[in-house]
């Protein structure tokens, strides 16, 4: 268990790179999404083709995270971290000047693994530096912050590709990505100490994680709740607009409302992870979101394509904010020593449920909720079931 003192090294320098390492990820995956059709048209290629350069960065990201939390368990937290910032950025340079589909397809590959890097080892940082309810609320801050990054990340490259073109995006990416190196290289320091580090084969410690029954029945948590809310994402734009009947400006607005009573959610989590027993809290949410997710598909079924269903949405989105990082800290608490590997694990699973459910939600059309409405009930009935299955009935509950 980290110290008091430790946990004091969570200074305001360290956090605001953890801050940059946890969101230049999120920004590097959607920020380039407006300029799909740009570069559609100057490689003179498909859509298909262009959206792989998408799926290549999101399966570096999940495999990414693997190696480098396996590595930072290994080596410590800061040389891993060095060397993937450092990748991140040459890719993002590799990226930004790519002659061809192909080649940029290969670099968006290897960002993505570059990018996983900060992802994961700043998860674990701070897994090494608080404990219990701090670990929590630290999360909850984070993953507040880290939300608004995918909610503004197409807005802003819109605006940076219409005054300087796609590849603008990649440069400005490249920049992000420089910061996050400089952030690694003098700010961080270890946080991992010898004593500590993993010995043996290099993926081990991700083996013993996941024999930690408590770690898995959280992981699963984490990414069922964070597919549900993948599968409203995605669905989004048809939600709204082809079912609803909003305009693209209505759309945004309720994007953005949405996106808001997520961070406000978070907020509040992280306020009373101090004060509140972090699973009352978890449980709360999930029942908020399991009745609007019910509701939703009783709506869907019977035809019903009015306006209120944004309002039920809204309260299907928002409490996840109460879930992801209080599940986070939860988590990470149950396997401290090899943190690295159980930051990796959950992130991996993370990114591979959202890449699971994100194409089940066009399955009945875009005139048709019932898909969406499926796909996020299952995904919250397997969150809720994870959520009993990490009950301890023998150990006191005051802060977990």
């Amino acid at each position: 268990m980290p110290t008091s003192s430790s946990a004091a090294r969570l200074g305001p320098a360290l956090f605001a790179v953890l801050v940059l390492l946890g969101t230049t990820g999120p920004l590097a995956t959607d920020m380039y999404l407006p300029s799909f059709p740009a570069m559609q048209q100057e490689f003179a290629s498909t859509a298909s083709a262009v959206q792989l350069t998408l799926t290549t960065f999101l399966v570096g990201m999940a495999l990414g995270q693997l190696v480098w939390g396996a590595l930072s368990d290994r080596w410590g937290r800061t040389t891993p971290l060095r060397y993937g910032t450092l990748l991140f950025v040459l890719a993002s340079v590799g990226a930004a000047l790519a002659p061809s589909l192909e080649l940029l397809t290969v670099a968006r590959g290897v960002q993505g693994i570059g990018a996983a890097a900060g992802l994961v080892i700043s998860k674990a940082i701070v897994a090494d530096v608080t404990s219990g309810a701090q670990t929590a609320r630290i999360f909850s801050i984070l993953m507040t912050i880290g939300g608004v990054a995918p909610a503004v990340a197409p807005l802003m490259g819109a605006g940076v590709a219409e005054f300087g073109g796609w590849r603008a995006v990649l440069w400005v990416l490249g920049f992000a990505a420089t910061l996050t190196a400089l952030g690694s290289f003098f700010v961080v320091r270890e946080t991992h100490p010898v004593p500590a580090r993993s010995t043996g084969a290099l993926f081990a410690p991700l083996g013993q994680v996941l024999r930690q029954r408590r770690f898995v029945g959280y992981m699963v948590l984490f990414s069922a709740a964070f597919a549900a809310m993948m599968s409203y994402i995605a669905a989004s734009p048809f939600l709204y607009q082809n079912i609803m009947g909003f305009s693209p400006t209505g759309y945004a607005l309720c994007f953005g409302i949405n996106s808001l009573g997520l961070i406000t959610s978070g907020i509040i989590s992280a306020r009373l992870a101090t004060k509140v027993p972090l699973r009352r809290t978890i449980a709360v949410a999930l029942l908020i979101v399991l009745t609007a997710s019910l509701v939703m598909t009783a709506l869907a079924l019977a035809g019903f394509q009015s306006v209120l269903l944004a309002v039920v949405i809204f309260f299907m989105v928002a409490p996840i904010g109460m879930v992801m990082g209080n599940t986070t800290g939860l988590a990470l608490n149950e396997v401290r020593k090899t943190s690295g590997s159980g930051s990796a694990a959950l992130g991996c699973s993370q990114f591979l449920a959202g890449a699971l459910v994100s194409p089940l939600v066009g399955l009945g059309g875009e005139q048709s909720p019932v898909a969406f409405a499926v796909t996020a009930l299952v995904s919250l009935l397997l969150a809720v079931a994870a959520f009993g299955y990490t009950a301890e009935s023998r150990q006191p509950q005051a802060r977990r």
